[in-house]
């Protein structure tokens, strides 16, 4: 701990012919890759993998979507090779290397990448992460596993019930660093690295190098190669970007509107908070659209079920959170919504880097309102280039009174009030539950007091007379 990471550029060496028999894979591994259909490397495998082979502690700066996993995946096996086994003993299959990663979809993800390269040698992969029962993943951690991929908070259970052990680890890989941090993993981190041998290779991974991330390098990488890819400023040329300035009232019409494109097949939606992504999957269903949420609030099946619905085109609208959404790795998406603007402008980059992988082109769009017009001039001077714009056209029906705000037709599922400037959602929802001991009570009750019918109701019963 404490060690200084003096680092050591890189220089870009890659060749448009260069192949992964070139990187001197094992032919166990070529069978698997070429069996996946992969034969060249992208520029982040070409540079990483020869330096993993060598030994050295690597800081690489490349997002989801750069081919990254198998940047560490693919060395990690072909170091660990020479000590795979057949044994059935459980401790002939110590872990030997351990892949942290911040999120459960991130973390299956690598580890069926990890299955899927190793499937023609003896080395044993497995995943483990909170939201499940813990008792469901310690039988295959008892059979003896070589590479382990974990969420920190899960690991550390696994450790307390003494049911792994890392005193073997030789290898360590810290995925979406950055992220990591972002979630309040440090201390995390810090509890799992002082259960490991000193003496191991580090790899981590980060879209983004802040001072924070330096210095969690600076604790745990010795004399690291630095590399970057794709740095965090950069946004795919394939991707088209497109802003529609729209009031924060009319942004869910809106949406309606663009989901109805024949673009819009498969469309994964930005939101800034949980309760705005169950709030609009909801509305979105009430519009007849196959939309569904996925956030950290929701249980780990229901997170499975939900992606797995969208990558089968059974939900075609995808709703999620900066958290929850980084790493899902969806092949061919076509668009993203940004329907609330980030307010950090990488955030922005990790959004509409969904879309348009492997080459492929895609569309980002962007629902502005006037508050929001303030990141977007952040979000420009990131990437160094101006979005297109365009005042969104939003249908409306006139109210019969004058002077009133206009309302939907027939698309708004929440009645709007004439009152001028309302806030865009009902503030009651920001507020923490409070359960109700006597709703009678006017005086521990006033809010629920007024959403009752008024008594003077019972008027109504009073015949007139004459």
């Amino acid at each position: 701990m404490g060690r200084v990471a003096h680092y050591h550029h890189y220089e870009i060496r890659t060749l448009s012919t260069i192949s992964f028999e070139a990187l001197q894979l094992a032919p166990e591994i070529l069978k698997a890759l070429t069996e996946s259909g992969y034969t060249t490397p992208t520029p982040i495998q070409a540079q990483a993998i020869p330096l993993v082979l060598e030994g050295r502690d690597l800081m690489a700066g490349a997002q989801t979507g750069t081919g990254k996993t198998a940047a560490f995946a693919l060395p990690i096996l072909q170091k660990l090779l020479p000590q795979a086994s057949s044994s059935a003993s459980p401790a002939r299959h110590p872990v030997r290397a351990l892949i942290l990663v911040p999120t459960r979809e991130l973390a299956i993800q690598v580890e069926e990448s990890v299955k899927s390269y190793a499937k023609h040698t003896k080395l044993r992969s497995l995943v483990v992460y909170g939201g499940v029962d813990i008792k469901t993943q310690t039988p295959r951690l008892k059979t003896g596993i070589e590479i382990l991929v974990a969420t920190p908070g899960r690991l550390l259970d696994h450790v307390e019930m003494k049911t792994v052990q890392l005193n073997q680890v030789q290898m360590l890989v810290l995925d979406e660093a950055d992220r990591m941090l972002d979630m309040g993993f440090m201390p995390d981190l810090k509890r799992i690295l002082a259960l490991l041998p000193k003496q191991r290779q580090n790899l981590m991974f980060s879209a983004t190098f802040s001072s924070e991330i330096k210095k969690l390098s600076a604790d745990f990488l010795t004399h690291p190669k630095l590399i970057e890819v794709a740095r965090s400023n950069a946004t795919a040329e394939n991707v088209a970007q497109k802003i529609y300035l729209v009031a924060q009232e009319d942004k869910h019409v809106l949406l309606s509107q663009l989901l109805q494109g024949s673009d819009a097949s498969q469309v994964l939606v930005f939101t800034k908070t949980k309760l705005a992504a169950s709030r609009l999957a909801r509305q979105l269903q009430k519009d007849g659209v196959a939309a569904d949420a996925i956030h950290g609030d929701k249980s780990q099946l229901e997170r499975i079920q939900a992606l797995d619905a969208f990558k089968q085109g059974k939900v075609t609208v995808l709703i999620g959170t900066d958290v929850a959404a980084r790493g899902l790795d969806i092949d061919q998406l076509p668009m993203v919504i940004n329907y609330e603007i980030p307010h950090a402008p990488e955030d922005y980059v990790h959004r509409i880097g969904r879309t348009g992988r492997a080459g492929a082109s895609g569309k980002a769009i962007s629902l502005v309102s006037p508050e929001e017009e303030k990141y977007i001039k952040e979000i420009e001077k990131l990437i160094k280039r101006e979005i297109e714009k365009e005042v969104a056209v939003v249908p409306h029906k006139a109210k019969s009174n004058k002077g009133s705000r206009v309302e939907r037709s027939g698309q708004d599922h929440v009645a709007r009030s004439a009152a001028p400037k309302k806030p865009a959602h009902d503030p009651w929802f920001d507020k923490p539950y409070e359960p109700s001991t006597n709703p009678t009570s006017a005086a521990s009750q006033p809010a629920q007091q007024a959403n009752k019918p008024k008594k003077q109701v019972a008027a109504i019963l009073v015949r007139r007379q004459g």
